[in-house]
Parts: C-alpha cells; sequence; structure tokens
C-alpha cells in the first residue's frame, strides 16, 4: 500500500509540474498575484462510497512573477495523516490572459494543485483541482490580501463577530456564530454565541476565551473558547490566520469526532454603532446565501442551496423571498412575513413561519446567519445596494466559483466571463475550470444567457446556461460588483458567487498610486483620497476598489471610478471616533494591482477649560492706599501654550490689567487690583472672562 501512494504521489508530483509549466507560457498576468495573502479552504475528501471533511487555513507571499514563497499551511480532516499544523511549503503559479490561474503548493508530503480566478480587488477565488479517478478532495475558498503589519495580538482589538461551519467524522453538519471584544492582550471578553448542532440551537454560555497572534511573520495564531451548551461543557480551538486587523480566518483544529466537529470560518470586526445594534440595525434590503445537507426520501444526504432577498423595516418585521434546491428540486418562496428583534451585541433572532434563524451582526445588515433546523443551513447576509437592479447593472468581467461543498459529488468551478448587459437578454461568455470526482478540466467554453429585474424582487434573475449540459439557475445581485446563485438542475448544489473581475482591456492602465491629504485627523473629520492610473482610463471608466482595514475608525465607499480619458479621481474617506491614536490602511486595487496609504485618526482633544471663578482677597480695601489680590481659576488645567484671560472694571475706582496669562499646565492665576482715592464708598465689579464665560466678584472701595 505504501508503494502504491508513493507511486500516486509521483505521477501527481510530474503531472502537476507538467501543467504548471505548459501554463508558464501564459503566465502574462502573474503581476497581478504579488504580496503577502492568507487563505482559507473548505471540502470534502474520499470517493464515491465514502467521504469526509476536511479544511486548511494558512499563508503565502507571491513574487508576481510565478513563485510562492514562505508558505505556511494548517489542515485537518478524518483519519490519520490529515492534520498538518504550521506546514512550511513553497509552489508555483501561472495566470493567463483571461486572469484564470494554477498554482501548487509544494510541502514534505507532496504537491496540491488548484485553479484559482483573480478579482478586480487583488483577492482570487480557488478550487482544488486534483481529484481523479473518482477519488480525491473536492473544494473551494477564497485568498485574501493580508496587512502584515497586523500580525501581532495588539493589532486584533474591539468588537468581532465570527461564524464558521462544517461536518463531523460522520458527516453530520454543525455551525456556530457568535461575538466577543478583543482588548488586545489576548483576552475575549463579552463573548456570546449560538450553535446548531446537528439540528439543534443551542446558546454558547463562555466561561472563558482568549487569542493570540503567536507568529509575527506568518500572522499563524490560537484562539480558544471555553463555553457550555446544553447544560454540558466544552471547548474549541482554532487555528488562525490574518487577513488584516478587521479579520482572519479561524479553522478548528481539534480532532475530528462525532463529539468535535471540524468548523472553518472567519472572524470580522463589528461595526458597533453608538449605543450597540437595536433593530434599525436591520433596515433595508440584505441578500443571503446559505449551504446545508437535507436528508431526503432516498435515506441519503443531500446538498441544500438557498439564496434570497431579506427586507426588513427596521422595527422589527420583515419579508424574505428566497429559491431553493432542495432534496434535488428547485423550490421558490415570495414575500414570507416574520419578525426580529436585535440585541445590543448584534445577536438577531428571526421567526419566518415555522422557522429560526440566528444571526450576529458585523455592520448594519450584514450578518452571519444560520437557520435553527436540520438542515443546518448557514452562511452570510449582505447588505445590497441601494439601487433598481436591471441588466445594464450586471456588466463587465467577472469572476465565479462554486463555494463550501456539501458533498463529495459537486462539481466545483472556477471561472471567469464577461457580461455584456444588453436589454432585454443578456449574455455571458467566459471560461471555467471544473474540479470534479472524476478529474479536473481546463478551460471548458461557458456561454449563458441572464435577465435581471427590479420588480417584483430587486436584483433576482435567471440564468440559462447554454454551454456543456446546459441548465438554469437563480441568481441575487447584492451590488454591481458581486452577485450569488444557486443552480436549479444540479443534483448536488453549491452556492454560486460572483465578484468583479479584472478587465482584459486595462493591462496597459494600472493603478499607480494611492494619496490621501490629509493624512492624520480629528476623529470625526474627513480625508481626501486619491487614486491615479498609469495612463488614461479606458472606455467606460475604471472602477478601482476601495477598502479600509479599519472601518471603525476610517470608512471608504466601495469603488471610485476614474473617468474615461482620465487619470485620476478622488473620494471622501469618513472618520469615527476614536480613543487613542489609530493608523488605518486605505486601499485601492484595480487591475490586479493594490496601492494603500496609511492615515492616523487622533482622538479629539479634551475640550477646551472654562473659567470658574475670580476670588478677591481682601474683599473691601481704603480707596487710594490699598489694593486687593485677585485670582481666577479654570476648570481644568490650561492647554499647551497657556491662556490668556481678559479683565474689566466696571468703574474707575479700581483698575486691573487688560489681562491676565495661565501657564500651560497650570489652573489659577493671580493679578493685583489697584484702586483710586473715593469721596464716598463705592463698590466696583471686576469681572474676567475667557472661553465665552465670565466670572465676577465685588470690590468694595472705602473712604
Amino acid at each position: 500500500m505504501r508503494k502504491m501512494r508513493l507511486f500516486l504521489m509521483v505521477w501527481v508530483m510530474l503531472l502537476f509540474g507538467a501543467v504548471v509549466r505548459a501554463q508558464g507560457a501564459s503566465g502574462v498576468n502573474d503581476h497581478e498575484l504579488n504580496g503577502s495573502y492568507a487563505f482559507s479552504f473548505s471540502g470534502i475528501r474520499g470517493n464515491a462510497s465514502v467521504s469526509s471533511v476536511f479544511a486548511a487555513v494558512g499563508r503565502f507571499t507571491a513574487d508576481g512573477g510565478g513563485n510562492l514563497t514562505n508558505g505556511e499551511i494548517d489542515t485537518n480532516g478524518v483519519g490519520v495523516g490529515t492534520a498538518l499544523a504550521a506546514q512550511s511549503f513553497t509552489g508555483a503559479y501561472s495566470i493567463g490572459a483571461d486572469h484564470r490561474g494554477v498554482m501548487t503548493f509544494t510541502g514534505p508530503g507532496g504537491s496540491l494543485k488548484f485553479a484559482f480566478a483573480m478579482l478586480a480587488n487583488g483577492n482570487a477565488h480557488l478550487i482544488e483541482f486534483d481529484a481523479t479517478g473518482g477519488t480525491g478532495t473536492i473544494g473551494s475558498g477564497t485568498i485574501e490580501k493580508a496587512d502584515t503589519t497586523a500580525y501581532s495580538t495588539a493589532r486584533i482589538t474591539g468588537d468581532y463577530a465570527f461564524g464558521a461551519a462544517g461536518f463531523d467524522n460522520a458527516h453530520n453538519r454543525a455551525a456556530i456564530e457568535g461575538r466577543f471584544t478583543s482588548n488586545g492582550t489576548g483576552t475575549l471578553s463579552n463573548a456570546a454565541g449560538d450553535v446548531n448542532a446537528y439540528g439543534t440551537d443551542y446558546p454558547m454560555t463562555f466561561s472563558a476565551a482568549n487569542y493570540t497572534v503567536s507568529d509575527a511573520i506568518t500572522g499563524r495564531g490560537a484562539m480558544r473558547f471555553m463555553f457550555t451548551f446544553g447544560g454540558a461543557p466544552d471547548s474549541l480551538n482554532f487555528v488562525t490566520y490574518v487577513v488584516n486587523a478587521g479579520k482572519f480566518f479561524a479553522m478548528e483544529n481539534d480532532a475530528v469526532t462525532t463529539a468535535t466537529p471540524l468548523l472553518n470560518g472567519a472572524v470580522v470586526q463589528q461595526q458597533t454603532p453608538a449605543g450597540g445594534f437595536t433593530s434599525s440595525s436591520l433596515n433595508g434590503n440584505m441578500v443571503i446565501s446559505l449551504t446545508g445537507l437535507s436528508a431526503c426520501g432516498s435515506g441519503s444526504e443531500v446538498p441544500k442551496a438557498v439564496v434570497g432577498l431579506l427586507t426588513a423595516d427596521g422595527a422589527g418585521a420583515l419579508s424574505l423571498t428566497y429559491d431553493e434546491n432542495y432534496c434535488r428540486a428547485p423550490n421558490s418562496v415570495s414575500n414570507a412575513a416574520g419578525t426580529y428583534s436585535v440585541t445590543a451585541n448584534g445577536r438577531a433572532a428571526i421567526a419566518i413561519g415555522g422557522y429560526r434563524l440566528v444571526a450576529y451582526l458585523t455592520k448594519p445588515n450584514q450578518v452571519f446567519l444560520f437557520v435553527s433546523d436540520a438542515n443546518v443551513l448557514f452562511g452570510p447576509g449582505e447588505p445590497q445596494s441601494a439601487v433598481s437592479f436591471n441588466n445594464g447593472t450586471l456588466k463587465g468581467p467577472y469572476a465565479g466559483f462554486a463555494t463550501n461543498p456539501a458533498d463529495f459529488q459537486v462539481a466545483v468551478f472556477s471561472s471567469e466571463f464577461v457580461a455584456d448587459g444588453a436589454t432585454p437578454a443578456g449574455s455571458m461568455t467566459g471560461t471555467e475550470d471544473i474540479g470534479a470526482p472524476s478529474g479536473p478540466v481546463s478551460g471548458t467554453t461557458f456561454n449563458a444567457g441572464y435577465s435581471v429585474a427590479a420588480s417584483p424582487t430587486n436584483g433576482r434573475g435567471t440564468m440559462t446556461v447554454a454551454s456543456g449540459t446546459g441548465g438554469n439557475a437563480l441568481l441575487y445581485m447584492i451590488s454591481a460588483l458581486k452577485f450569488v446563485g444557486i443552480s436549479l438542475n444540479d443534483p448536488n448544489p453549491a452556492i454560486l458567487e460572483f465578484e468583479l473581475a479584472p478587465s482584459s482591456s486595462t493591462t496597459s492602465v494600472s493603478l499607480s498610486s494611492m494619496v490621501l491629504n490629509p493624512t492624520s485627523v480629528v476623529g470625526g473629520n474627513p480625508s481626501t483620497g486619491t487614486v491615479s492610473l498609469s495612463g488614461p482610463a479606458p472606455a467606460g471608466g475604471a472602477q478601482i476598489l476601495l477598502s479600509s482595514n479599519n472601518t471603525n475608525a476610517a470608512r471608504t465607499p466601495a469603488s471610485v471610478t476614474v473617468a474615461a480619458g482620465a487619470t485620476s479621481a478622488t473620494f471622501t474617506v469618513s472618520t469615527g471616533a476614536v480613543t487613542a491614536t489609530t493608523t488605518v490602511t486605505v486601499s485601492g486595487a484595480y487591475g490586479g494591482v493594490t496601492r494603500a496609504a496609511l492615515m492616523s485618526v487622533q482622538p479629539a482633544p479634551p475640550p477646551a477649560p472654562t473659567l470658574t471663578s475670580l476670588t478677591l482677597s481682601p474683599a473691601s480695601v481704603v480707596g487710594g492706599t490699598q489694593t486687593s489680590r485677585a485670582t481666577v481659576t479654570l476648570s481644568a488645567p490650561a492647554p499647551s501654550g497657556g491662556v490668556q484671560v481678559a479683565l474689566s472694571s466696571s468703574n474707575g475706582a479700581a483698575s486691573v490689567p487688560s489681562t491676565v496669562f495661565i501657564p500651560a499646565g497650570a489652573s489659577s492665576a493671580s493679578f493685583t487690583v489697584n484702586t483710586s482715592v473715593v469721596f464716598i464708598s463705592t463698590s466696583s465689579t471686576i469681572s474676567a472672562r475667557y472661553n465665552g464665560t465670565t466670572r465676577s466678584a465685588t470690590l468694595g472701595v472705602l473712604l
């Protein structure tokens, strides 16, 4: 058996090498993958008879020329040899003219092969591409640009929400979601969560939780939850890889048993409103895309996929329109009425008909979501852009892939295609790579017609595939940059996700710079960003995708467009209040190139002190022969540079200097009140004025 495994390993490695070399000549876009990246992968490993869950997380550095270095990967699964911890690897990749690529990871145990498709923001979708003869791994995941300055425990600070799903060693499905607050030292407080344990929802009552970034070179870390659910104590241990200060990938690295499923997901910073989340945090349209596993009449378990549009009124009422591929049959539901409530920590309880859903918000209208039933449907809810969608909205280059396969028979794909935006019937044309159990299929032509409408359900559309074996799909637009869908004909469905891809017409024009002015602002004040291209933008303009690695401190619009023929465009960076100086990375991506700039968000200075009192000692003097000592006092120490307090007297019986100076750091100063000879006892009002406040005292001037 060991000889057979060795033979297969050598054969696969030779095959991988041949494929990479064959793609090398077409690696005209290798520059699109350049820098540090983190990745997350979920899949199923096995054959037609026996299969089990498998997952991986890690990181690598791409040199922009086809080479991967500084790779590190952690894996987990069922059986001996499936769990690897911090395994080093190198690799190679090649990206063709249509922005599809192939990639190999090579380590001590052999090689893994992936097909991937580049996105306009510099990230990528990937699928494993090495199953053969009905045996191997079927899976998919994402590659995301990593901010290496966030590779420290101290950078993980603030409120975070988490979500993860997977299977146990008997292929029973489970999911968790929740939230916590990180103090930047490794302690996670105010933790709350829910677990759908094989069809039953339990609240997670946390006793402790902690987190650390243990490797400042790779961004690898660990996270541990200790909690009770259903009255029983439990714990979960995760290996993590940092994407940026606002996101990291998390894969459970406990041994996979019937009591401990393999969960894989992400942790995302919450944009918590002042005072906490409320029902108004769900207000408007949100597109949901959920994956589950259903027990159907045949007795076998079948993947289930659901996409839909949830519309909330901000006050506790909602409606849901959705489409699903359930037990290998399509089903649609329109305008199902429901209710919801949201707690301050972002937990949302949703009831629709006889179904109960639990969500945790990462920001208004964006959630991790699961359905509390035996299908264990889990996935994201994403805010839909407030536009009326039509065919013209779905126009341009897109990259697509099949996400989170729930069964070994799912045929995952990775593709690049162009949608023409034509009305009334749009057309999509492109190329896809398919990772099927029978073996990989490279460079298959993809053709489909589509139609998107704003009514009765905004952004819902149909797709009719003309290539291959054909078929029909339903899609829901999230924005002009992204949409999701499901196949109505696939007996083993998965969520189909599509995002804006690099434009082939922009290969000669790239993003050359990102500039912020000013680079330091007090929270609450804006900065202006300017993106510049290496040459004039092509016809139709150049859409630059924008992002911030800390949206609590600084927020950008999703994109800015450089008009056709122009070389630059500006946008506004809005900032929020901070308690300490916060450095934020603002990034722009176009044509596979990412540029970034740093800005500093400063806490608001303390309010200027006010004048609290003016005192006289003594309060009565003989005019012309005696003086009084006056003292002015501030509510707080004088700021840098000190303060000038204006002085005055109500009449000539007493005179004062025009001002008195209180030095920086001091809270009071004194001055002399001189008097004149009077022929009748009288009084003078001595006044001091600063920062809109006046204080007075009466001096008796005696005969």
